[in-house]
């Protein structure tokens, strides 16, 4: 499977962004966010662009360390229940509960403190601190996390709401705000702006996601085929493309084709399986050709392409 950028208009949109929080308050900093499959580039790829503006880096876990560019800073955003076994770089740990902070009692790094969101997944209140302080531990900042439901307004506020109780002494790493929300942060904090998907993705347009064709084989109406047999539906023929389960290529959440041929849907005979999809064609239905190429409708944070190929440059 291949991922299809068009490189003047996504270097052009990531700088872009990059600018508009650089526009920002001096209160207010980038971390660039490159965690799980790098938002379909990989996360290594993503790490080496992102040290060119950027101090920190943020990744999802401590397995997703390595492989980060050697010196590179970067916040771990899930809680660890021990502390990485080594690192590179200056690393940046989240503990969310006393749980989080007693399996790092020993630990000589740092820490950001999660408060607690109307999201319920992590955190809790500012006093977690003083007991992460108590076993040694280096608290360097907070961590506020919004839920993705609602708008900027929201997420601005349930953000500002939350600090008054914070000590103005360390910064305050938040997520889910777009630079233009930003803006409306108080100075009376020290904030990192974590963005990931408006960073690295924008309105997607300059991003194209494809599997290759490679075999078709005409069919009669009450064959059988695929993994499971399954019945064909009629006469037409069938379509192998190189893409997935292991790709992370799934029938839609309504049971429709991920794939699309000449402006229309292909038809699934059955679901994707490791690194073939069965698509079905009904007679005078436009066919793909062997090595030509389909497109995929899938989240690129949850698809792991074959291979990248940079255009327009």
């Amino acid at each position: 499977m291949r991922l299809t950028v068009d490189t003047r208009a996504w270097e052009h949109h990531v700088g872009g962004v990059v600018d508009a929080v650089g526009r920002l308050a001096p209160t207010v900093r980038l971390v660039p966010v490159v965690k799980g499959n790098g938002y379909g580039f990989g996360r290594a790829a993503l790490a080496e662009r992102a040290t060119r503006f950027a101090d920190t880096l943020a990744v999802g876990t401590v397995h997703e360390l390595h492989p980060l560019p050697d010196g590179a800073s970067a916040v771990v955003l899930t809680p660890a229940l021990a502390p990485p076994a080594h690192t590179a770089g200056d690393v940046i740990l989240t503990v969310g509960a006393p749980e989080h902070v007693a399996a790092l009692a020993g630990w000589s790094g740092k820490v950001l403190v999660k408060v607690a969101s109307s999201m319920q997944r992590y955190g809790r209140g500012p006093e977690l601190a003083e007991t992460a302080r108590r076993v040694g531990l280096d608290v360097v900042g907070w961590s506020i996390h919004p839920p993705l439901a609602g708008g900027d307004d929201d997420h601005l506020a349930e953000i500002v709401a939350a600090l008054p109780a914070l000590d103005p002494d360390l910064e305050v790493w938040v997520s889910h705000l777009t630079p233009g929300a930003a803006a409306g942060l108080p100075e009376t904090h020290r904030f990192r702006l974590r963005l990931g998907t408006a960073l690295w993705h924008g309105d997607k347009s300059m991003l194209r996601l494809s599997a290759e064709v490679l075999d078709v084989r005409t069919v009669a109406s009450g064959a059988v085929a695929g993994y499971r047999l399954v019945e064909v539906p009629g006469d037409g023929t069938l379509v192998m493309i190189g893409a997935g389960s292991a790709h992370g290529v799934t029938s839609l959440p309504d049971g429709r084709s991920p794939f699309h041929h000449a402006r229309e849907r292909l038809r699934l005979l059955e679901p994707p399986h490791m690194h073939t999809s069965m698509a079905f064609v009904p007679t005078g239905g436009p066919v793909p050709a062997i090595g030509g190429r389909v497109d995929v409708q899938r989240p690129l944070t949850m698809t792991a392409v074959d291979e990248i190929e940079w255009t327009g440059s």
